[in-house]
Formats: C-alpha cells, structure tokens, sequence
C-alpha cells in the first residue's frame, strides 16, 4: 500500500537479503524516504507495526505505538525549549495515522474500538478497510455504515494501529455505514475532524470526505495491459482489480487526502492541537528551572500521556490551540 501510495519502491514486504517475510511483531519499523515531483521534494517516513493485534494477549498492546508517538513529541519538544535552539527543528512527529480495518463485514473489534479512541486524542486517524477487494460493493457499502454506529455495544474505549500492508480494496455498501456507526457511538474523532472546518468551502469538502470514510482501498504495484492501457492493479483470475479506478475502489481519494489536498491541514493540526497537547502536559509537569545551557529539566515522559482534560474532550472549532489554552510559548 505505501509503494502504491507514492508509486515508489520504498517498502518491502521481505526482510533485505533474507528474502522472508517481515516477522509479525510488535517492534516499529521506520523508513525514510526522498520523493521528488517536479523539482519539488517531499521527505517521507513511515512507521509500521506488522504484528498489531496478533497475540493471545492483546492487554494494552498499544502502549509501544502511543509511547513512539510521543516520544516523538518528546524529541520536539526538547529542541524546542533549549536556550539556544535550532531555526529549524528536525520534524519527526507523526502527521497521521492511516488505520487498516479487516474487512470482516460486521462491526469494529474491541480491539479497534479501544485503540482508537486512545489514538484519536494524540494523531490524526484515517480508517480505511483493508483487503477491501475481498468484498462485494454491497458488503463493502453496508460494512463502512456499520463500524460507525453499532447497536447495543458499550461505550468503553477502544484503540488499534494496524500495521499489515493492504493489498486488496473495493468498497462495499456493508462495510462504510456500519463502521460510521461505530465511530459516532465510539466517540471517535478521525479526520479531517468537523470542528476544524474554517469555511464553508472546508466544511463541503471535508463533508464529501466524511462520507465515504472508512476508504475502501486497494494496494498494488504491478502494471497490467487493460484495453491497450498501462494501469496500476491486482491481477486475479477473473480480472484486474485496478487501483486508480474508482469504479473498482477509493485508493484515489486516501491518496488525494494525503499527499494533495490535506498533506499541510495534517500538519498544521498535528503542531497546533496534538503537540500544544503534549507540550502544556509536559510543562505543567515539570517546575524546575533549567540550570545551564542545556536541556530544561522534564520528568521522563511516561509511555502513554493521559489526555488533558477538559477542553480536549470538546475541542474548539479552531485548528490553533483547539485543544489547548495556552499559547505563550509558540514559537517566533
């Protein structure tokens, strides 16, 4: 999916000289990556977490994925608040979360209830159904209202970043409604987050874009001949499953939110609300004055830093400081 995503060989789903398959742990693995378009050039990293979900115990198996998330936040901020810092601060921070949901074609699992509810409050969250090309168009459709809204399920927490590679996606009329309604019972906020919509033009775009959240996607980096045309696509053997056809799945709309029309708003969000989150936490914790030219004195940051109550749980209609109050250490 993220070869497809950038059409570049960036990820690879064996190990380097091995030729194995990618164990299926917890540990993260990061790649970096240079893409260029027209003498402009984009620095990519992408995290995965291949073994998400998979033991017999998944009891607070999320806590390595929010602890990096923060320690991210963490690096940040210690550049940030060193006396003499740096005009450009290295950006590691993660700017979204693209979440793979199983194409079950019934709810949500408690697994992915819990996680992204505790992931929501500290990344941008983009669900998508995974191996969405093993679903009818109805599944699919029927599927995505489902996981939004499930009847008679309690309202405890729920939260999963799902790492595997997507390699199937079409949409279903199951799959869409029903995770919708998952995530409205939930209390999920995933992006782009409606109290964020500055302007009408905003608030009809990003309507548009709720709509048809969870995308149902498609992955493949293979080139096929279909009717004297080089198209982007899995070959089965009662077709071509074609990734930028939208008659076939919404690869071309996560790839659209991601790198075209919502590549800065993700950014720009991640700063203003999720790190201010982090960084007001961080500060209100520590009391003690730096005594050289060196690092402020913080506390170690825990794994999993609780949510700020209070205006975090209602955010604020504007993308700075949404979350936060306290603006008198943004940067010059």
């Amino acid at each position: 999916m993220v070869n497809t995503l950038f059409k570049s060989k960036m990820w690879k789903s064996t190990m380097p000289g091995l030729g194995v398959p990618t164990p299926q742990t917890l540990q993260l693995q990061s790649v970096t990556h240079v893409i260029e378009e027209s003498g402009v050039k984009l620095k990519l990293t992408v995290t995965d977490t291949p073994g998400f979900g998979d033991q017999i115990n998944n009891d607070k198996c999320w806590d390595p994925i929010l602890g990096y998330i923060n320690e991210q936040y963490e690096h940040y901020l210690q550049e940030e608040i060193l006396i003499t810092r740096q005009r450009h601060i290295p950006d590691t921070r993660v700017h979204c979360c693209v979440y793979f949901v199983p194409p079950t074609g019934h709810w949500l699992r408690p697994l992915d209830i819990e996680f992204l509810r505790r992931l929501c409050r500290t990344v941008n969250v983009v669900p998508v159904i995974a191996r969405a090309d093993s679903l009818t168009i109805e599944e699919r459709e029927a599927f995505r209202h489902r996981v939004i809204w499930a009847p008679g399920t309690s309202l405890g927490s729920v939260g999963v970043w799902s790492g595997g590679e997507c390699t199937g996606g079409l949409r279903s009329s199951v799959c869409g409604p029903q995770i919708q309604e998952n995530l409205k019972t939930h209390g999920i906020e995933v992006y782009p987050q409606q109290c964020f919509d500055e302007d009408i033009n905003d608030k009809i775009l990003n309507s548009k874009i709720r709509e048809r959240i969870p995308f149902a996607v498609v992955g493949a980096d293979q080139e096929h001949i279909v009717n004297g045309r080089c198209v982007l696509g899995r070959k089965t053997k009662w077709g071509i499953i074609e990734v930028e056809n939208m008659a076939h799945c919404e690869f071309p709309l996560l790839r659209d939110l991601l790198i075209r029309s919502h590549l800065q708003d993700l950014k720009d969000i991640t700063h203003n609300v999720h790190y201010e989150n982090y960084r007001i936490f961080r500060l209100n914790e520590s009391h003690v004055l730096p005594r050289g030219p060196g690092w402020v004195n913080l506390a170690r940051a825990p794994a999993s830093v609780p949510a700020p109550a209070g205006p975090q749980a209602n955010p604020g209609p504007s993308k700075v400081g949404g979350w936060a109050k306290d603006n008198s250490d943004e940067e010059c």
